[in-house]
């Protein structure tokens, strides 16, 4: 597959993802008061399993027989590094320079999915 077709189809997914973070934060903070921090969490979380269906079959399809498990593995540690640095960027706007909770995640967004994407293109769908 070219690569420029791989990275139309992440920008798809990707869009589909943002619309379940932004969703589940809007519903989390603004219908349910729970805290920022919280509702980016549970929304990441959900965004995830949802990314990995697509990545697995769509974005990132392997022609040879895969282990399905070691993606997984391989995966959990492409989001738990993609989102820790999303997170920490989202805590650094929002604490340290007074940002807007909205606009913080929405920035996160674009820090979670560069470095999501780079990892399970080199590393778990390879």
């Amino acid at each position: 597959m070219k690569e420029s077709v791989r990275i139309f189809r992440f920008a798809v997914i990707g869009t589909l993802n943002a619309l379940i973070i932004a969703v589940t934060v809007w519903v989390m903070m603004d219908e349910l008061d729970i805290n920022y921090l919280l509702s980016n969490v549970v929304a990441y979380t959900l965004a995830q399993i949802h990314n990995f269906v697509w990545c697995k079959y769509w974005i990132f399809p392997i022609e040879k027989k895969s282990n399905t498990w070691r993606q997984v593995l391989l995966f959990s540690i492409a989001f738990g590094m993609a989102y820790g640095a999303q997170f920490l960027f989202l805590i650094g706007l929002v604490e340290g320079l007074n940002c807007n909770e909205y606009l913080a995640q929405f920035i996160g967004l674009f820090i979670y999915g560069g470095i999501n994407f780079v990892i399970n293109r080199k590393v778990t769908f390879k």
